[in-house]
């Protein structure tokens, strides 16, 4: 009998299409029936951060031949709607009487030609009443100026309300014989998945079809049904191929979800997509915090006390932005150490910029970034190595539940194993000797060694996931999962395990997804979540069936049902001991269909609960140059150790990994979302913002390790975000470290040219 495919590097069955004829996007719905003759939909937007508005006069974009409508928010019916996360802060769908962000949208210009489109919503005159704008977030705490006047204030959530104190300031530190301040920026990124937002709607006898690129489907049907005032069975939503998410396409957008609306006014199907610009300038962004942090200890290196205080940017609006910092990031406040006092407090402010959101990590990131930047300052202040500080200050490896002091109670984890590898594998001591001799020699261009340990949380977005496995009359089967897949490999890996449990050949097996007749029930795809909750549910629903399908083969062999065995290899049931007489997947299927106790079929649906989150951990070490003359820097090497759990995939595991890496180290050395000080955007296409590329990146090393968790059947944990939690601080570092022999104690990210020169100059005076 052949061994487990699980765990073996398995082709991707989505590549061939993707490489040939390619995926077929919401942009490539040409040939679907109910969309032909659709109109076309572009939104006006707001070009001031702050006001209110005074007037609007479409009649200029109404003289422009192809333009059927615009629609304000009062021609619409729209009324404010309180955020979900904070009721004293509401919006509209198209603003109400005031904008609060550079993007806003402010009316709908319906078109027969999108091209029209883009000029009709320039033709459109907004007459504003400017405010003053609220583009920084610590001075969000301090101005008079509100975005949201009903808040009473521009703090929409702080951790005080859920009962956690204020930090107590310096006298938490008494008694330390060394404490160490500092500043950071987790700068704001933009998500820029390649396919950008578009969406598709038609009324059919009164129920709304939508197509729309999403992460999920389910959720996506649940705001469309609300904003459309109907309930959620006359709703259909449709998730094609999807272009990239990065946790910007959990949510469905007002752009997304006011598309039926309109439809319905129009009498028309309607399509939408935006631009480039638009998505950089109005999808949620990430990241976006300040972090202010002290650390204490002893002068032979153990840390005894950590202070964090975080003030998250929520943009414009209380969306889920606002609660990243208090739910993610304060929650993993004591990284991988073993501090035994710390305090964290998070405040969470509105500003006139765009939304945050779930950016890959979400959350998890700035926790790591704060600690690993904590971790080198005090290594240098008591110049001890920054390894061996980690080293000194690691959780001891555990293979039950290890609660922090924090109260987050991790499942296993072996820091230091990770830690070693790294070590081992980049050669961390011949690193030093290069760098010592580089040093030594006063060479323009400096070698740089940066160092990050790490864990995050994985998998604790929903309490599990439904799936649904069905063998059709030639033995074919299909897998629906409530799960989402753009990019991580889903229909390979759902394929995988049905194969193990059902023996019935990879390329027998289809995946549906994102379709909610379909599928009607599913948490989507974010945090890391679809191998440990949509997998599982896969692979134990695959289970399942086999139960189901003997109790046919015994019916069908007349024999008992205990005796009966399933051939994986062969695909066929048969008596122990008596393979010559065998039954198919085929044929069961067929023969289930007059069975009275399976109405539906050979079919078993199900859903899958998991007791809890997993915590991926591992370490990374990166390697840069740093030309001290230009302050240009090169990423020379990067080492990833990223303990995910039991493998499913070496292959899908890696391709996580690289991309992870290429995101975070984007984030250390490129990426920034800028505003100037009225709020306006001034990196709104990617010839302004700085996006990673082939040629930036040197060849990721991955290291192998595998600590199985027993949260679920699978023992595996996410793998979608760890590499850029664990990069990002590791090159963030490494840049720092090029330099600090020069007087340079710290650099903000993005470590771009300039601001690594500037440091440097600064640091001689």
């Amino acid at each position: 009998m052949a061994g487990s495919i699980l765990g073996n590097r398995v082709l991707r069955k989505e590549d061939p299409k993707f490489l040939t004829s390619g995926g077929k996007y919401v942009d490539d719905l040409l040939d679907e029936p109910l969309l032909q003759g659709a109109l076309h939909v572009t939104y006006v937007r707001s070009s001031v951060a702050h006001g209110t508005i005074a007037s609007i006069d479409a009649s200029g974009a109404l003289e422009i031949p192809g333009v059927v409508a615009v629609y304000t928010a009062a021609d619409l019916g729209l009324e404010p709607m309180p955020s979900d996360f904070n009721p004293m802060v509401a919006r509209g769908l198209l603003a109400i009487d005031k904008v609060r962000f550079v993007g806003e949208p402010v009316a709908v210009v319906v078109t027969s030609d999108p091209r029209v489109g883009e000029d009709a919503a320039e033709r459109v005159i907004v007459d504003y009443d400017v405010l003053p704008a609220v583009v920084d977030m610590e001075d969000a705490l301090t101005t008079s100026t509100l975005i949201h006047e009903s808040a009473g204030s521009n703090v929409v959530f702080d951790t005080t309300v859920l009962g956690i104190p204020e930090n107590s300031g310096d006298a938490f530190f008494e008694g330390c014989e060394v404490v160490v301040k500092g500043r950071f920026l987790n700068q704001r990124v933009a998500p820029c998945p390649l396919e950008v937002r578009g969406s598709a709607v038609a009324w059919v006898d009164g129920r709304l079809h939508q197509w729309l690129s999403t992460q999920a489907a389910q959720g996506a049907k649940a705001t469309i049904a609300k904003v459309n005032g109907v309930d959620p069975e006359q709703v259909l939503v449709i998730a094609p191929d999807v272009g990239g998410g990065f946790g910007a396409k959990i949510s469905c957008d007002p752009e997304e979800s006011l598309l039926g609306v309109i439809a319905k006014k129009t009498g028309t199907p309607l399509r939408w997509r935006e631009t480039r610009s638009e998505s950089m300038m109005v999808l949620g962004h990430g990241r976006a915090q300040v972090q202010y942090v002290t650390i204490g200890g002893t002068r032979d290196g153990k840390v005894t006390h950590y202070q964090l205080h975080v003030i998250q940017d929520a943009g414009y609006f209380a969306e889920m932005g606002t609660i990243l910092a208090p739910f993610m990031t304060r929650p993993m406040a004591s990284a991988v150490y073993a501090i035994p006092n710390i305090e964290c407090r998070t405040t969470s402010v509105v500003t006139n910029t765009a939304v945050t959101t779930a950016y890959r990590g979400a959350g998890r990131p700035e926790a790591t970034a704060a600690a690993e930047r904590a971790m080198d300052l005090f290594a240098a202040e008591i110049g001890m190595d920054p390894a061996e500080l980690r080293r000194k200050n690691l959780i001891a490896k555990f293979d039950q539940p290890h609660t922090t002091v924090v109260g987050q109670t991790y499942d296993v984890g072996d820091y230091e194993g990770a830690l070693d590898k790294a070590l081992a594998a980049a050669g961390y001591a011949d690193l030093r000797a290069e760098q010592a001799k580089r040093r030594a020699s006063g060479d323009v261009k400096q070698l740089g060694i940066g160092v990050s340990v790490y864990v995050e949380i994985t998998g604790g977005v929903g309490s599990g996931e439904h799936a649904k496995i069905e063998v059709l009359d030639d033995g074919r089967a299909i897998v629906y999962t409530g799960t989402s897949p753009h990019g991580q490999g889903h229909v390979t890996a759902w394929s995988m395990l049905a194969h193990e449990q059902t023996g019935i050949p990879m390329d027998k097996i289809d995946v549906v997804w994102g379709n909610t007749d379909l599928v009607p029930l599913g948490d989507g795809t974010m945090g890391s979540r679809s191998l440990q909750q949509g997998g599982n549910a896969v692979f134990l629903a695959s289970a399942d069936l086999v139960e189901k399908a003997k109790k046919v083969a015994a019916r069908m062999l007349e024999a008992d049902e205990a005796d009966v065995v399933l051939d994986k290899d062969q695909g066929a049931f048969h008596v122990s001991g008596a393979p010559a007489i065998a039954k198919t997947w085929a044929e069961l299927a067929v023969a289930a269909k007059g069975d009275p106790e399976l109405p539906e079929g050979l079919a078993h649906a199900a859903y899958y609960a998991v007791s809890g989150a997993t915590f991926p951990f591992g370490a990374h070490v990166a390697v840069v140059e740093v030309d001290t003359e230009t302050g240009q820097v090169k990423h020379l090497r990067h080492v990833a150790c990223d303990d995910a759990g039991k493998v499913l995939n070496p292959m899908l595991l890696e391709g996580q990994i690289h991309g992870g890496v290429a995101q975070g180290t984007a984030q250390a050395l490129l990426e920034e979302v800028r505003y100037d000080e009225d709020g306006n955007p001034i990196t709104s296409n990617l010839a302004d913002y700085a996006f990673i590329s082939a040629a930036e990146l040197p060849n990721i090393e991955v290291v192998h390790m595998e600590t199985p968790t027993f949260i679920n059947a699978l023992g595996a944990k996410g793998i979608g975000e760890s590499g850029t939690i664990g990069s990002t601080p590791a090159v963030q570092s490494a840049v720092i470290d090029a330099v600090s022999h020069l007087g340079v104690k710290h650099i903000d990210m993005p470590a771009t040219a300039q601001r690594v020169w500037q440091a440097i100059a600064a640091a001689k005076g």
